[in-house]
């Protein structure tokens, strides 16, 4: 069998059967739904789904099909929209290999698995995901086969491979012997100088993605020295916003250092991500900016933890990884007091796949109250993806991406990562804590 007949025939064994169901009238009777504009509940209402979409809501539970529709009757669940994580890696997961397997994996290896990936984050009731980086645009073709119903897993919107400097964190080639470096160029999202920003950003557009990632800052995964310097000058920022933007893709910036945000704020960037070491300057001017923020706090608890594990990184990275993860949730936790508005966001892979909702637990370590840090990941994180006439919050016309937790999350936070119910666009994937095939 030919390698593509082979590949198709794996994804579609993956595929749910339930996808037909989407165009079936659904009726779901919550005893608490989460109103996340508000960030309150509302007691008992009946949700009505067709074509994949809230057609109706109502308080208390009714039959408006007259019996005629599926009812589904979600007893002592709380219902929420469906989770977004506004940072993901779909496409690779942390082991202590993973240094040595990029010269023995092929494409493939790593598209068969992000499919599983997918579904765990899936089934973890994140039923949309930005993916923030990947490689040989991997993530481009498992949003479209989620897309096309070929393998399940959450809605996708991808940067494809995220944009930086020769030698800094976007650079693959970071640690290679000089025989293999090569020299990447815009076409691998590699810039030096506005001109090649530009044919940057032109090649994402051409490859089909989303959005664009950059890199303004050291990060703590590759095998350069520093976490936090400056790695992309005003000029290739600026070049690379007004690109991106011309083309109506928004920008996610990658910044550990407090000089490598405020040049991406003050260029323009929709997004920070990480921000370890924001200083108060760069909040006040991200909340005069209206630049979102994306703390991404578990990535930062659990490098560090892996840190202390010898051999599971290069310790070029062990060191970075233990500079950054004690930082990274005080940041956070100061963002919010200063009124900087957040996105919520895990980096995904750098912790293993659908352990997303860990998340939220550290955001209220952190000081967020659970109703924001449900808010950051529903009606904020639509907002960051320009996205809220679809999705969000649970609404007539909206996505119908729904998901259930027993008892009340706003009481206690750590019940979002038992998701016993989940549903993307009218298809059930998840009930009663049992796998929907």
């Amino acid at each position: 069998m030919k390698m593509q007949g082979l590949c198709a025939a794996v994804l579609l064994s993956l595929a749910l059967p339930v996808a037909a169901m989407a165009a079936e009238t659904t009726v779901l009777h919550c005893d608490q739904v989460f109103d996340a504009k508000r960030g309150k509940l509302t007691g008992e209402m009946t949700l009505v789904i067709e074509d994949g979409r809230i057609k109706a809501m109502s308080a208390g539970h009714s039959d408006p099909a007259g019996g005629a529709a599926r009812t589904i009757n979600l007893k002592g669940m709380t219902c929420l929209p469906g989770l977004i994580d506004s940072h993901v890696h779909l496409t690779g997961e942390t082991s202590p290999t993973g240094y040595t397997d990029q010269f023995r994996w092929n494409v493939a290896d790593y598209a068969i698995r992000s499919t599983v990936y997918a579904r765990r984050t899936l089934e973890a009731g994140f039923t949309t995901v930005r993916n923030l980086g990947d490689g040989d645009n991997a993530s481009i073709s498992l949003r479209n086969a989620i897309n096309q119903g070929v393998v399940p897993g959450p809605r996708i919107y991808t940067a494809g491979s995220a944009i930086g400097s020769t030698g800094g964190h976007a650079d693959g080639t970071d640690g290679y012997r000089a025989d293999l470096q090569g020299d990447p160029g815009p076409k691998l999202g590699i810039i030096n100088g506005p001109d090649d920003a530009w044919k940057a950003v032109r090649q994402h557009y051409k490859d089909g993605a989303d959005l664009i990632k950059i890199m303004p800052s050291g990060g703590v995964l590759d095998e350069s020295s520093s976490v936090d310097n400056a790695q992309m000058t005003m000029q290739e920022l600026e070049a690379v916003i007004a690109a991106a933007h011309d083309y109506g893709f928004t920008v996610a910036a990658h910044a550990h250092g407090a000089e490598a945000i405020r040049r991406a704020v003050t260029a323009g960037v929709d997004s920070i991500e990480h921000g370890t070491y924001m200083s108060d300057a760069d909040m006040k001017l991200m909340k005069q900016r209206g630049t979102w923020y994306v703390p991404t706090i578990i990535a930062g608890r659990y490098v560090a933890e892996k840190a202390a594990v010898p051999g599971y990184y290069p310790e070029q990275i062990a060191a970075k990884a233990r500079q950054v993860g004690p930082v990274i949730q005080k940041t956070a936790g100061r963002a919010f007091k200063a009124g900087v508005k957040m996105a919520f966001g895990t980096d995904a892979g750098v912790y293993p796949h659908g352990q997303n909702a860990k998340e939220f637990e550290y955001m209220v370590e952190a000081g967020i109250p659970n109703a924001y840090a449900l808010q950051a990941a529903t009606v904020n994180a639509a907002a960051l993806l320009k996205q809220s006439d679809n999705m969000g919050s649970l609404e007539a016309g909206k996505f119908a991406d729904v998901i259930a937790v027993k008892g009340n999350p706003l009481d206690d936070i750590s019940l979002m990562k038992q998701v016993d119910f989940v549903m993307k666009a009218g298809v059930v994937y998840k009930e009663a804590g049992r796998q929907v095939d």
